[in-house]
């Protein structure tokens, strides 16, 4: 795959990705970005942490209260209390390891649901010639897509149509059915960086055309780098969104181009599941696709694949 090099408008743009790492207000405003990760050497240790400005280290919440648990899912379901303490550990400036002994994870793991908007994206309509939908467009992934900020992407052997589509992504930090609109931000922990990778043909041509098992190949999800609440984030209908392949830009839109909004997601699925503190959400992706360029082009092994929201910052997963 081949495409022209970056632009002075493209680096620009990557300066403000670069920025994002800096917490937005106080500790008290709880405007945070909460990471998942492990030691390096520690593979099997997981732990939550509040990262502090951008260029220092990540808190260890664990060590710096021990009855907060391991594992981002579980420190949801603690609720409010989850969050004080997370922003007295970031007050404190205790317990801070450095990024360079940590590996970064996804920000959750095991969720009990991933749930995905389709078309959802009123430019992305525009260039496949499809209509503005009525109501969301909801399917799922398996929770074993899973994977890192910056782990690989496996090609899988059964698919030679593999996509990109960069996605915002929101995870919910306290359960609730039946939601209203106007509540469901209070629902929403966060929001963090998504790639819904796809196997196309296994979406669009295989499989009765029901998407789910072109969407839900081993690390066909890739999320992160962190978990920023919503009060670090000015406005999340107007935030830059971007993937780059190899360097060069493929999609480049906006969150002001989302159909549905966050709430309107939040009350519609809630009408028929109960959500959980740690379930996904992605949103929907821009346009810039692959499948849909003349002649199609699709990713390779060696691909590296780079997903940015401005304030939230980038995630980079290399194909193998």
């Amino acid at each position: 795959m081949r495409f022209l090099g970056i632009s002075q408008l493209s680096l620009r743009r990557l300066n403000a990705v670069f920025s994002a790492g800096t917490i937005r207000g106080t500790a008290s405003s709880a405007a945070m970005r909460l990471v998942q990760f492990c030691h390096k050497g520690g593979e099997g240790s997981v732990r939550v942490g509040v990262e502090q400005a951008e260029g220092q280290g990540v808190i260890d919440l664990k060590a710096f209260d021990p009855s907060m648990p391991s594992t981002m899912r579980e420190f949801l379901e603690t609720g409010q209390k989850g969050m004080d303490c997370a922003k007295r550990a970031l007050s404190s400036g205790q317990h801070v390891v450095s990024r360079s002994d940590i590996r970064l994870l996804s920000p959750v793991t095991g969720p009990e649901k991933v749930v995905c908007v389709g078309m959802n994206y009123k430019d992305h309509c525009l260039e496949q010639n499809a209509p503005i939908p009525n109501e969301p467009i909801i399917f799922s992934k398996f929770p074993s897509t899973i994977t890192g900020p910056y782990d690989d992407i496996i090609l899988p052997e059964e698919s030679q149509e593999v996509d990109w589509e960069v996605e915002l992504a929101f995870v919910i930090g306290r359960k609730g059915k039946h939601i209203k609109e106007e509540e469901a931000l209070s629902y929403v922990a966060g929001f963090t960086v998504a790639n819904d990778v796809s196997a196309r043909d296994w979406q669009m041509k295989r499989n009765g055309k029901q998407w789910l098992l072109g969407k839900t190949f081993d690390t066909f999800c890739p999320l992160g780098p962190a978990l920023v609440t919503t009060a670090a984030l000015k406005d999340v209908h107007n935030l830059g969104i971007r993937c780059l392949v190899n360097g060069a830009s493929v999609q480049d839109s906006n969150t002001n181009q989302l159909i549905f909004h966050i709430e309107k997601l939040v009350a519609w699925v809630s009408q028929f599941v109960t959500l959980c503190p740690g379930d996904v959400f992605l949103t929907g992706t821009p346009p810039g696709v692959g499948v849909f360029r003349n002649p199609p082009v699709f990713l390779k092994r060696g691909d590296v694949v780079e997903c940015q929201i401005d304030e939230i910052g980038s995630i980079r997963n290399t194909v193998v």
